[in-house]
């Protein structure tokens, strides 16, 4: 418990502070209102004739002696009282006494959680951001071999359990120890004797509380890692619906799926039998606590040395019975951090994963002025397979350089090395001679355009998804607004017409990951981002293939207008879009095995006139 409140709370130290001074205040002020319990008993008891002397204060000395002194010039005061008043009137005093101490008790108690509630939000606000920025962080490595379900059942579930069961907690955690504590310190003035006879027996309940966390913890970390399957099964049957339903799979997917959710809630029944189990098994210890009590606390009554009399050991045990509540809590606290502690873990994986892309510890500023080189690069996604093998090529500025060749030979990887999204095992890759890596990744992809083989949007508007690449709290180029730019950069990449004709033209929302276009359609609008940001170095992976033959036509002779002043590496499966590249690499199991241009690489009559072939 203390490492979780060093790891999130320092940065509510104030707002904790104020939750726990004011946690302690209404547990003083409960003592003070239990405390007008015991000249009520006395009262109705009868005992306020008892003939006591007033004692002067400061002529005694020590704890038990002043104590003493305060409970017998108490007694004497209310003598007086009644003598005067009247035994009704003094009870109704007592009675307003209570329900004031009370008001106050329950405002010190509003106080304490209305401090609470900040540092709880915080915390798990703290928490989500965390994970969202390491998310964002981590390298493409990272998730491409980490299934995209168990990261969002960590980024949902796990979070979600954090703040059902930790965060939670924290009120607990801040609140009860401090009435614990304070109603302990309190049972050991009224009798030591039967406060250290109570303590004897806790260890026992302890024991057995400790036993049922410890298995939360373990069955805990099993059933996250099962809610983690189910996500992963949803995104794969959402992902690949029109395949399960032309395959008629729906059977196949369902039973798959009805074993996956049998045996999670299996999992989750233990895990809550035993998580319930907490309140019933302490509220049975303690009962059985106050029945030893009761045994204990009768013989030092009956005793012929009593240290105590019937009043003040009835007040005792509601003092003692006022501890149950939080003792229970805390218990059930307890059990909730166990089960939060395996999510936490969880979440703390991805936190603590190391990137394999490493900042320079002193960049250098970035320049471009020549050529781009790819120096002897090897690269491997698992060390005994090689994707890409000694593969040289040299992109001069304002150059046009494509790669072609059969799926599955390294041309996508090669252009992901340009941008740092992986690293090369061996080799470099070098900017005007710099190896990249001696540059900050945000330096190094500010220079660059990117239109992937899948176009990539967001659910938001046409407007934002076209300005996603560019700041537009500054000014946009050549004097236009922001939009007046993302209207002609549409213009360029063939998407003008058709955002104009949608609802709310470019400030209509396209859903999730473009769901309301076309594929043709997303494709421009992820061609208009790249063109919008205008970068000396564009990147296109199959930038037109999913464009029809008018829209590919007029999108290429935009790209080809655009590309003839910046430097461009494209990989391509239509070959009659780049026939008029600079250079054209053919890569054939990860090696560069042709290069030349269109006409000489036809002439060759190699790999490159069988793909020409083939398509023609």
């Amino acid at each position: 418990m203390l490492h979780i409140l060093r790891r999130f709370v320092p940065p509510y130290r104030g707002l904790m502070v104020l939750n726990i001074l004011f946690n302690l205040l209404s547990t003083v002020l409960s003592l003070f209102s239990f405390a007008a319990i015991i000249p009520v008993l006395r009262i109705l008891f009868g005992l306020t004739s008892v003939d006591v002397q007033r004692v002067d204060l400061a002529a005694v000395s020590g704890l038990q002696e002043t104590i003493a002194a305060l409970r017998t010039n108490m007694y004497c005061l209310l003598n007086d009282q009644i003598a005067v008043h009247g035994a009704s009137v003094v009870l109704l005093w007592l009675g307003l006494f209570l329900v004031l101490m009370t008001a106050l008790k329950c405002g010190a108690a509003w106080l304490a959680n209305y401090f609470m509630v900040p540092i709880r939000t915080g915390v798990l606000r703290d928490l989500r951001q965390q994970l969202y920025d390491k998310i964002l962080s981590l390298p493409m490595g990272y998730f491409t071999q980490a299934r995209r379900g168990d990261v969002l059942s960590r980024m949902t579930n796990d979070v979600n359990e954090v703040e059902s069961s930790i965060m939670s907690a924290l009120d607990i955690l801040f609140k009860d120890p401090i009435m614990i504590l304070v109603y302990l310190v309190t049972l050991f003035v009224i009798s030591w004797q039967l406060t250290l006879f109570v303590l004897i027996l806790m260890p026992v309940a302890v024991f057995f509380i400790g036993r049922i966390g410890r298995s939360l913890k373990r069955a805990s970390t099993k059933g996250q890692e099962q809610n983690a399957e189910i996500l992963s099964s949803v995104d794969e049957t959402l992902l690949g619906l029109r395949v399960v339903k032309g395959f008629n799979a729906q059977d196949k997917l369902r039973a798959r799926f009805a074993t996956l959710i049998n045996a999670t809630r299996a999992t989750f029944n233990r895990i809550n039998r035993r998580y319930y189990l907490a309140h019933p098994l302490s509220e049975f210890l303690g009962t059985a606590l106050i029945a030893l009590i009761l045994w204990f606390g009768g013989l030092l009554i009956l005793g012929e040395h009593s240290t105590i009399d019937a009043s003040t050991f009835i007040y005792y045990l509601v003092i003692f019975y006022s501890i149950i509540n939080p003792a229970k809590d805390l218990s059930k606290a307890a059990y909730g951090i166990r089960r939060g502690q395996a999510s936490l873990e969880r979440i703390d994986t991805v936190l603590n994963t190391p990137s394999n892309i490493l900042e320079p510890a002193q960049p250098l500023p970035i320049r471009f002025e020549e050529q781009i080189v790819f120096e002897h690069l090897f690269f491997a996604y698992q060390s005994d397979r090689p994707v890409l093998t000694d593969i040289e090529l040299t992109i001069p500025k304002g150059k046009t350089v494509a790669l072609v060749g059969q799926s599955g030979s390294g041309k996508t990887t090669l252009t992901d090395l340009l941008p740092r999204f992986y690293d090369p095992q061996q080799g470099a890759v070098t900017i005007d001679g710099i190896d990249i890596r001696r540059f900050t990744t945000h330096d190094l992809r500010s220079l660059m355009g990117i239109v992937c083989q899948e176009p990539i949007l967001f659910n938001d508007t046409v407007y934002n998804n076209i300005t996603f690449g560019v700041d537009t709290t500054q000014p946009a180029p050549n004097g236009l607004t922001w939009r007046e730019a993302a209207e002609q950069a549409a213009k360029i990449a063939n998407a003008h017409e058709f955002i104009e004709l949608m609802p709310d033209g470019y400030d209509t929302v396209i859903g999730d990951r473009g769901s309301r276009l076309s594929g043709g359609q997303r494709q421009r609008l992820s061609i208009a981002r790249a063109i919008l940001k205008n970068p000396p170095i564009l990147v296109l992976d199959e930038a037109t293939s999913a464009l029809d033959t008018k829209s590919e036509r007029l999108v290429q002779e935009a790209l080809e207008h655009l590309m003839q002043a910046r430097t461009t590496l494209v990989v391509a499966h239509r070959l009659s879009t780049i026939r008029h590249a600079d250079l054209i690499c053919v890569l054939h199991e990860g090696r560069i095995v042709e290069r030349g241009t269109h006409d000489e690489l036809y002439a060759l009559g190699g790999y490159y006139t069988k793909l020409v072939d083939m398509q023609a």
